[in-house]
Formats: C-alpha cells, sequence, structure tokens
C-alpha cells in the first residue's frame, strides 16, 4: 500500500491538516498514520510530524522511525524549528552506521539540536526552539528518545502508560512530589519547559529502550491533544476504533470538541507483527560519532 495523503476543510479558520497512513516494510507490518493541524486559536501550525518511508529498505536493518516536534510558540519561527530538527534528526539517525540505536539516537538529537541552534543564528531569528519525541522499532526493541513535552504513549492489552517526562517546571514539580499528576493539565505554567532543543549548543535527552509486542499501538502527540485528553482515554478510544486512522480522528475530534488551545498533532502507530531481530546494538565508534558530529557543526 503506498502512501495516502488528504486535506481536509473541517474549521473556518487558518489550518494545516496533514493526513499519512501507510504500512511498514516486507518481515514486519507495522502501520502509522499522522495528522497535523492549526486548531482553533492559532494562527500558524509551529508542530511537525515525521514517519519513515517503509519502501527505502533502510528501515528493516535500522529501525522504523517516527516523530514528532512542537515548535515554541513564545520564540520566533517556531515552525522552521520544529520542521528542521525532525529532518536533521531522521537524516543523521539513518546515516549513522556501526553505533547502537541508542546511540543513533544520542548523536541525531544532539545534531538536530545544533541545526536549531544555528539556523536561528544564520536567519537572525533570534532564539528558536523546539521539543522532539521519537520511536524507533527495531525488531522485538523499541527505542525512545525525547526532549520537551510531547508526549510517547503506549497501549498493551487494554491499558495506557506514558512513556515519557515532561521536561517542564511543572513536571519537575510532579517528579518531586510537590505536585499532583492530575494538576497537571489545568496548571497556570502547564507549557513552560526547562528543556528543549536550539536555545543551548548541547541538550541532555532522554533516551531509552524496552521491549515492544505485537499488538502494541504507540501514540505520539503534541501537549495540544494531551492537555485535553486523559491517559487512560487514550487506551478506550483506541480500543473503540476500527483502524489507525479512526484512532487519528477521533483523537484530533475529542481534541477539538473540548477546545485545545494549541496546535493538534498526531502520530500513531501499531504494531502487527515484528520481525525476529536481534538487538543490533554492537560497541560505540568514537570515530563514527566524531564524522556525524562534525557535519552538522561545519
Amino acid at each position: 500500500m503506498k502512501e495516502r495523503r488528504s486535506v481536509h476543510t473541517l474549521f473556518r479558520f487558518p489550518y494545516r491538516l496533514e493526513n499519512n497512513f501507510m504500512p511498514a516494510g516486507e518481515g514486519t507490518e507495522i502501520m502509522s498514520y499522522s495528522l497535523s493541524h492549526v486548531g482553533q486559536v492559532r494562527d500558524d501550525n509551529q508542530d511537525a510530524v515525521k514517519l519513515c518511508d517503509p519502501d527505502s529498505g533502510i528501515s528493516e536493518v535500522s529501525g522504523y522511525l517516527y516523530g514528532i516536534a512542537d515548535g515554541m510558540g513564545g520564540y520566533a519561527h517556531g515552525g522552521v524549528a520544529s520542521s528542521v530538527a525532525l529532518e536533521t534528526f531522521f537524516e543523521t539517525y539513518y546515516a549513522a552506521n556501526g553505533i547502537s540505536p541508542l546511540q543513533k539516537f544520542r548523536v541525531s538529537i544532539q545534531n538536530a539540536n545544533l541545526s536549531v541552534y544555528q539556523t536561528a543564528h544564520r536567519v537572525g531569528a533570534g532564539r528558536m526552539g523546539t521539543t522532539l519525541t521519537a520511536v524507533s522499532i527495531l525488531g522485538s526493541e523499541l527505542y525512545i528518545g525525547h526532549v520537551g513535552d510531547s508526549r510517547a504513549y503506549l497501549i498493551r492489552d487494554g491499558s495506557t502508560r506514558c512513556l515519557t517526562n515532561d521536561h517542564t517546571r511543572v513536571g519537575e514539580l510532579v517528579r518531586m512530589r510537590v505536585l499532583s499528576p492530575d494538576k497537571v493539565r489545568s496548571h497556570s505554567q502547564r507549557s513552560v519547559l526547562n528543556k528543549c532543543l536550539g536555545l543551548e549548543l548541547f541538550v541532555q535527552p532522554d533516551i531509552f529502550k524496552m521491549p515492544a509486542q505485537n499488538g502494541d499501538t504507540i501514540i505520539l502527540c503534541t501537549d495540544g491533544v494531551w492537555s485535553v485528553i486523559e491517559d487512560e482515554e487514550f487506551g478506550a478510544l483506541a480500543h473503540s476504533a476500527s483502524n489507525l486512522e479512526d484512532l487519528g480522528q477521533r483523537i484530533f475530534t475529542t481534541t477539538m470538541e473540548r477546545n485545545s488551545d494549541d496546535n493538534v498533532s498526531i502520530v500513531a502507530i501499531h504494531l502487527n507483527r515484528l520481525a525476529n531481530v536481534n538487538d543490533t546494538s554492537v560497541a560505540i565508534r568514537t570515530s563514527a560519532l566524531s564524522r556525524l558530529f562534525r557535519k552538522f557543526v561545519r
């Protein structure tokens, strides 16, 4: 099945809606769907989404990669920042050979950070920033890289689990047990980031892996989505949906009906069948990392 793109006129305000629906390649069956919409309040869409190309063949070797980014509305060119970050992240990840998937994530996020930082200086935009949350499926492993307050959810056996921590002041209060998790969505400083890409020369991302299973559903979303949908509701919406496109539309409709005040972006992934591939982690090759790093700092 080839990628299908469609644009729907749904609301009477400026919008950008991108729908992508595609299966993974041979040996592994992964369905994915993405949607990005300006929402009901913003004048422009500062979110970006990106899916791997299942026909390229590289995903079977390096992993099926999916990402989402949310440019910072308080700084100039947030939409540029999110797009640059994802493009650089994907390019670096698939060019990195001879290193483990976890190291691929680390060098790819660092290069994405530098690209945003340098783009801001090159175009005279001042400070530019963005979140970035990405997952890669390789064999029976799920790899996650994360900076900011976009989120990754795992829906498995009817239960929903948020895999990422919010890099915000409010998120820090929750981890310190000063604030209850159920107060996050209504907190006045919910979106105040204490970590993102593009503001400093280096960033410390969260990078980890966990076992994946056939039947898992993974949802990546920006805070314009999760701010109005409770964690457990994602599982309920997935249970009631007939397919990934239906799930994406149900999440989108729910978000709009609840008057989200931000851009609305979703990446939904369903693992139909995972290939039996051994963990491809190998010893880190310093020279390979250095070459990749230098490529983006010239």
